[in-house]
This record gives C-alpha cells, structure tokens and sequence, in this order.
C-alpha cells in the first residue's frame, strides 16, 4: 500500500517554528500550548478544530500586526482560494473557542476592508517540560520519538501523520475517533503501539473529521477518507 500525498509546510503554521522553543501563550484565562496543540481555559480542554487552532496561533504570533485575508489564505488555506463566507466562519469559530463575539471583539478585532487583529493581552512563556520540541517531534519514554507532519489530500483536507521507530514500515489504519498524541499516550493503546514501534518504522494517520486532521470536511466516506491511499 502507497500513501499518495502532497507535502506542504510541515507542521502547519500552528507548529513552533524550526530552532525555537516550544511556546505557551496566555491570556485572559486561556493558555495556548501550540506543541501540544491544546486550548485550555483554566484546567477545562476546549474542542476547537485543527484549521481553527492554528488561525488562533496564527493572529496570536502576528498581534503586532492587521492580519489581511490574503495572509490567513496564504497561511492556513495553504494559499488555496476560499469564500469570505469561509474566512468568516472560521473567524467566528476563533472567537466562539475563546469566548469572544462579533459584537464584542474583545481579543479579535476586525478592521473594515483590513482584517482581523488580535489585540488581547498576550504572555508568552517558554514551556518548561520536554514532551515536545520543534518539528512536531514527541519525546516519550524509551528514546523512542514521535514525529507529527502534515500532508495534504488530493481534494485539500490536511492529514495528520506520525510516524516512529526503525525498521521496516508498518503502516496503521486509521479508525474512527483515534487522535495521534492522545492514542500514543493512552494506557489502552501506547503499550500496543509503542511494542510495533521498537521492531517496526510504523506509520499511523488521524482520519479526516478526527484527531489532528481536519475536521471540517464534506465529504467523511469510505471513498473519501481513502482519496490519501492509492
């Protein structure tokens, strides 16, 4: 079995940029720990998808600024072209994340005919613990590392992939509601997977509308989540 893909900014602009350390930003009670790719407020995990975590991360690392829609097409969109319905959507899905309306425009401002600013008071923190370093690459137990990339499918939803170990490739099938960090971590599955990844190079995806794939897909078939497979 061949994974077909296109490889486009790995990581995606929601990773800590190569030869940085890892970042937690803070403000107005939430945190943002861009490695983990987690939105917390106080000790409460927020669901917030994939494309709407790293548009968050994305007007938090360019506050000094006005982020155009060009910028968010050029670095969330991959620079493919999408309806300002979209763009909005996504805007509003941000500021629902963080408790923030269109109304209110609290920690995203918009600016007629500009863009969008986030002018929330920010702290930024180095993280101090290594579970995660640049690169999407995971520390864990026994030296063995878990690198997360991302690649995208041939009708434009962003796959996550992780792969790990030495040896000959294993590649995983995705199931339904499986998450790369998560799975990797967790008392039923790492055991399991962390056995195939001291014999084997293995290979493991999150499905479309799962983990860190994206989530907000049209099409989540059989016939859809195999257009990364040949």
């Amino acid at each position: 079995m061949k994974i077909a893909v296109i490889f486009r900014r790995p990581g995606g602009p929601g990773a800590t940029p190569e030869g940085e350390a890892a970042v937690l930003f803070q403000f107005a009670g939430y945190s943002v720990d861009v490695d983990r790719r987690e939105l917390r407020h106080g000790a409460e995990l927020i669901d917030i998808g994939p494309q709407v975590f790293d548009l968050l991360v994305y007007l938090i690392r360019n506050r000094d600024r006005v982020v155009s829609k060009d910028d968010l097409l050029d670095a969330v969109w991959d620079g493919r072209i999408v309806s300002e319905s979209t763009i909005t959507s996504r805007i509003n899905a941000v500021r629902h994340a963080i408790g923030d309306t269109g109304a209110d425009q609290t920690l995203i401002k918009t600016i007629a005919r500009k863009g969008f600013r986030f002018i929330g008071d920010v702290e930024e923190n180095k993280k101090a613990f290594p579970q995660a370093s640049a690169g999407g690459v995971e520390v864990v137990a026994g030296g063995l590392r878990q690198e997360i990339h991302f690649c995208t499918a041939s009708d434009g939803v962003r796959i996550a992939y992780a792969a790990v170990g030495k040896g000959p490739p294993l590649v995983k099938a995705a199931n339904w509601l499986n998450h790369l960090e998560y799975d990797w971590q967790s008392p039923i599955w790492s055991h399991v997977l962390r056995a195939f990844a001291a014999r084997y190079r293995l290979i493991r995806y999150d499905e479309r509308g799962n983990g860190l794939s994206d989530w907000d897909v049209g099409d989540i078939s059989l016939r859809g989540g195999n257009a990364a497979i040949v």
